[in-house]
């Protein structure tokens, strides 16, 4: 592999990791923030996330990103890996959770699919 595009590669799973390290914080508190307000009225929901990654490596990775983060668990992959289902704690608006998701995780890794 080119030296230029191996050090690419590795800048972009640097700012995932980063990326990554900032929704553990945001979404973590979040939850500890739920459980320690019960006034919260949390709106769990499932949502079908569309997903533009190619590879079960890449999909693979987005689904255990979204399990790891506190508040959300990937539940399936559909059969033809269009589509991510994932479970969230609150879910007020789906579409800002889907967009929440592809902007973050997913957009950097399709970067990395390049």
């Amino acid at each position: 592999m080119n030296p230029l595009r191996l050090i690419a590669k590795l800048g972009i799973w640097a700012q995932l990791g980063v990326i990554f390290l900032i929704e553990l914080f945001k979404s973590s508190f979040a939850v500890a923030w739920a459980v320690i307000n019960p006034s919260i009225r949390l709106n769990p929901a499932i949502v079908a996330v569309p997903l533009d990654l190619k590879t079960d490596i890449h999909i693979a990775t987005l689904a255990n990103l979204v399990s790891l983060t506190p508040g959300t668990t990937s539940l399936h992959v559909s059969e033809d890996r269009k589509t991510l289902y994932v479970h969230a704690l609150d879910c007020a608006d789906e579409q800002a959770t889907i967009n929440g998701i592809k902007t973050t995780f997913e957009s950097i890794l399709i970067r990395s699919e390049a």
